[in-house]
């Protein structure tokens, strides 16, 4: 009988998480158990509230913890411009630069003929719902600069032509670069030079 089978399975579903394997999630694991008072029973505490609390905002995509984020509540935020970003990581990240005081919209992913990813996997019908709905000047194309993101780009493009002004980042974003692995000097170069597509 293995005594130690909690922290084992606590182990194995660290090292689950992005950027952590089994070595790197057992020694987060021995420091947590040392200091428990201090740092296992509050995140514990927490992983709780946040697993109670935690939704997909109706609006955007965003995660918040109520049905509609900050960001879609807040009127400062609805000037008409609508930036398009994969993933919550990304809206993070670009939020994280300080940029942009519009509002967004999250795809949840890219288009992959691949992996059998189409327009209705993602949240593509409820954009085009949005800028038809909504007083939208510009989209914003922020989708990450890898072959996936850029099919995905031109694919809204083409559904959005002649309906709105479209952007897309610009300088600053390698190809093959994500967004959430950026600094918020070059998002907000890349974000400041937009260029219409």
């Amino acid at each position: 009988m293995n005594s130690n089978r909690d922290i084992d399975a606590l182990i194995e579903m660290m090292a689950k998480l992005p950027g952590l394997g089994p070595r790197s999630a057992r020694r987060a694991v021995l420091h947590l158990i040392r200091k428990r008072e201090l740092l296992l029973t509050p995140l514990a505490d927490q992983i709780g509230r946040v697993a109670a609390t935690a939704r997909v905002c109706t609006i955007c995509g965003n995660i918040s913890t109520q049905d509609i984020c900050e960001i879609c509540l807040s009127e400062k935020r609805a000037n008409g411009e609508l930036c398009v970003v994969e993933d919550v990581a990304d809206l993070w990240a670009m939020e994280r630069a300080g940029v942009f005081r519009g509002r967004y919209h999250v795809l949840g992913g890219t288009l992959s003929a691949l992996d059998q990813v189409g327009p209705e996997q993602l949240r593509i019908p409820q954009l085009l719902d949005r800028v038809a709905d909504e007083n939208i000047s510009e989209v914003i194309l922020a989708l990450n600069a890898t072959v996936d993101g850029q099919t995905t780009a031109h694919y809204i493009a083409d559904q959005l032509e002649d309906r709105v002004r479209l952007t897309s980042l610009a300088q600053g974003v390698p190809i093959g670069g994500e967004l959430d692995y950026l600094d918020d000097g070059t998002i907000s170069a890349a974000l400041r030079a937009r260029k219409s597509l």
